[in-house]
Protein backbone atom coordinates (compact mmCIF):
# COMPACT_ATOMS: atom_id res chain seq x y z
CA UNK A 1 0.00 0.00 0.00
CA UNK A 2 1.41 3.57 -0.73
CA UNK A 3 2.60 5.45 1.95
CA UNK A 4 0.67 8.59 0.80
CA UNK A 5 -2.87 9.29 2.11
CA UNK A 6 -5.53 8.60 -0.22
CA UNK A 7 -5.93 12.18 -0.70
CA UNK A 8 -2.56 12.89 -1.83
CA UNK A 9 -2.25 9.95 -4.12
CA UNK A 10 -4.97 11.90 -5.87
CA UNK A 11 -4.04 13.24 -9.28
CA UNK A 12 -2.35 17.20 -8.90
CA UNK A 13 -5.04 18.35 -10.79
CA UNK A 14 -7.90 16.14 -9.03
CA UNK A 15 -6.52 17.62 -5.88
CA UNK A 16 -6.94 21.41 -7.24
CA UNK A 17 -10.41 20.78 -8.59
CA UNK A 18 -11.40 19.85 -5.32
CA UNK A 19 -9.65 22.60 -3.48
CA UNK A 20 -11.32 24.78 -6.49
CA UNK A 21 -14.85 23.23 -5.92
CA UNK A 22 -14.73 24.20 -2.14
CA UNK A 23 -13.43 27.18 -2.95
CA UNK A 24 -15.73 28.13 -5.07
CA UNK A 25 -18.86 27.02 -3.11
CA UNK A 26 -18.33 28.79 -0.09
CA UNK A 27 -16.27 32.00 1.29
CA UNK A 28 -15.58 30.35 4.06
CA UNK A 29 -13.69 27.65 2.93
CA UNK A 30 -11.54 30.20 0.84
CA UNK A 31 -10.62 31.92 3.59
CA UNK A 32 -10.04 29.15 5.35
CA UNK A 33 -7.73 27.79 2.86
CA UNK A 34 -5.87 31.31 2.22
CA UNK A 35 -5.06 31.18 6.30
CA UNK A 36 -3.26 27.53 5.41
CA UNK A 37 -1.14 29.64 2.83
CA UNK A 38 -0.17 32.07 4.96
CA UNK A 39 0.47 30.14 7.98
CA UNK A 40 2.73 27.83 6.15
CA UNK A 41 5.18 31.37 5.49
CA UNK A 42 6.93 31.73 2.22
CA UNK A 43 6.03 35.40 2.35
CA UNK A 44 2.29 35.40 1.73
CA UNK A 45 -0.27 37.68 2.89
CA UNK A 46 -4.09 36.92 3.31
CA UNK A 47 -4.83 40.41 1.12
CA UNK A 48 -2.69 39.81 -2.00
CA UNK A 49 -4.22 36.25 -1.58
CA UNK A 50 -7.78 37.21 -1.84
CA UNK A 51 -7.09 38.95 -5.11
CA UNK A 52 -5.85 35.70 -7.21
CA UNK A 53 -8.26 33.75 -8.86
CA UNK A 54 -9.44 30.73 -7.22
CA UNK A 55 -8.04 28.02 -9.59
CA UNK A 56 -4.84 29.90 -9.23
CA UNK A 57 -4.87 29.84 -5.35
CA UNK A 58 -5.85 26.16 -5.34
CA UNK A 59 -3.14 25.06 -7.53
CA UNK A 60 -1.06 27.03 -4.66
CA UNK A 61 -2.94 24.93 -2.20
CA UNK A 62 -1.91 21.93 -3.22
CA UNK A 63 1.56 22.56 -4.38
CA UNK A 64 1.88 24.22 -0.80
CA UNK A 65 0.73 20.77 0.36
CA UNK A 66 -1.19 23.22 2.63
CA UNK A 67 -4.09 21.14 3.14
CA UNK A 68 -4.62 19.61 7.08
CA UNK A 69 -5.52 15.95 7.46
CA UNK A 70 -9.32 17.19 8.41
CA UNK A 71 -8.86 19.43 4.61
CA UNK A 72 -8.24 16.00 3.15
CA UNK A 73 -10.45 14.11 4.83
CA UNK A 74 -13.20 16.60 3.90
CA UNK A 75 -12.65 16.77 0.28
CA UNK A 76 -12.30 12.65 0.37
CA UNK A 77 -15.84 12.64 1.17
CA UNK A 78 -16.97 15.84 -1.15
CA UNK A 79 -15.04 13.95 -4.10
CA UNK A 80 -17.22 10.41 -2.92
CA UNK A 81 -20.09 11.12 -1.65
CA UNK A 82 -21.32 14.53 -3.27
CA UNK A 83 -19.62 14.72 -6.50
CA UNK A 84 -18.94 11.51 -7.47
CA UNK A 85 -21.04 8.77 -5.87
CA UNK A 86 -21.26 6.28 -8.28
CA UNK A 87 -18.80 4.25 -6.47
CA UNK A 88 -19.92 4.51 -3.40
CA UNK A 89 -23.41 3.56 -4.24
CA UNK A 90 -22.25 0.42 -6.04
CA UNK A 91 -20.50 -0.10 -3.10
CA UNK A 92 -23.21 0.22 -0.66
CA UNK A 93 -25.88 -1.27 -3.11
CA UNK A 94 -23.69 -4.85 -3.37
CA UNK A 95 -23.04 -4.64 0.44
CA UNK A 96 -27.01 -4.17 1.30
CA UNK A 97 -26.63 -0.58 3.27
CA UNK A 98 -29.40 1.90 3.07
CA UNK A 99 -28.34 4.97 0.99
CA UNK A 100 -29.76 8.19 -0.54
CA UNK A 101 -27.43 8.27 -4.09
CA UNK A 102 -24.51 7.06 -1.88
CA UNK A 103 -25.62 9.16 1.50
CA UNK A 104 -25.52 6.46 4.26
CA UNK A 105 -28.48 7.64 7.03
CA UNK A 106 -26.79 9.75 9.26
CA UNK A 107 -28.82 7.32 11.99
CA UNK A 108 -27.00 4.53 10.94
CA UNK A 109 -24.34 3.40 13.53
CA UNK A 110 -21.45 1.64 12.48
CA UNK A 111 -20.56 -1.83 11.47
CA UNK A 112 -23.23 -0.95 8.51
CA UNK A 113 -23.38 -4.08 7.51
CA UNK A 114 -21.56 -7.40 7.99
CA UNK A 115 -18.23 -8.59 6.91
CA UNK A 116 -20.12 -10.53 4.16
CA UNK A 117 -21.35 -7.55 2.89
CA UNK A 118 -18.23 -5.72 2.87
CA UNK A 119 -16.47 -8.50 0.67
CA UNK A 120 -19.56 -8.24 -1.90
CA UNK A 121 -19.08 -4.38 -1.87
CA UNK A 122 -15.59 -4.29 -2.62
CA UNK A 123 -15.98 -7.18 -5.36
CA UNK A 124 -18.54 -5.24 -6.88
CA UNK A 125 -16.59 -1.64 -6.33
CA UNK A 126 -13.20 -3.68 -8.13
CA UNK A 127 -15.10 -5.35 -10.69
CA UNK A 128 -17.44 -2.12 -12.32
CA UNK A 129 -14.80 0.56 -11.04
CA UNK A 130 -11.12 -0.85 -11.08
CA UNK A 131 -8.32 1.30 -9.80
CA UNK A 132 -11.03 4.09 -8.92
CA UNK A 133 -12.30 2.00 -6.83
CA UNK A 134 -9.13 0.32 -5.09
CA UNK A 135 -8.50 4.15 -4.09
CA UNK A 136 -12.17 4.02 -2.71
CA UNK A 137 -11.76 0.91 -1.24
CA UNK A 138 -8.47 2.27 0.93
CA UNK A 139 -10.44 5.78 1.66
CA UNK A 140 -13.12 3.82 3.94
CA UNK A 141 -10.10 1.57 5.13
CA UNK A 142 -8.00 4.27 6.40
CA UNK A 143 -10.68 6.86 7.56
CA UNK A 144 -13.75 4.61 8.50
CA UNK A 145 -12.72 1.07 8.92
CA UNK A 146 -14.96 0.61 12.03
CA UNK A 147 -17.70 0.31 9.78
CA UNK A 148 -16.65 -2.16 7.68
CA UNK A 149 -15.69 -5.15 9.28
CA UNK A 150 -12.70 -6.87 6.92
CA UNK A 151 -12.21 -3.86 4.50
CA UNK A 152 -8.20 -3.68 6.25
CA UNK A 153 -7.44 -7.58 5.03
CA UNK A 154 -9.32 -6.30 1.65
CA UNK A 155 -7.12 -2.93 0.89
CA UNK A 156 -3.69 -5.41 2.13
CA UNK A 157 -4.76 -7.40 -0.94
CA UNK A 158 -5.63 -4.70 -3.25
Amino acid sequence: MSKLSPYRSLSVDRRVALVTHVMESSREGRNQFIGRLVDRGGGFRAVTLRTWPVERLAKEIVRMKAETATDELDLLQLLYVDLEPGIQTTFLDAAGVAHENGKIAEALEPPYCDEDGVKRGAAAVQEKHGSEGAHYLRTIAKYSHEGWPGIDAIVSEL
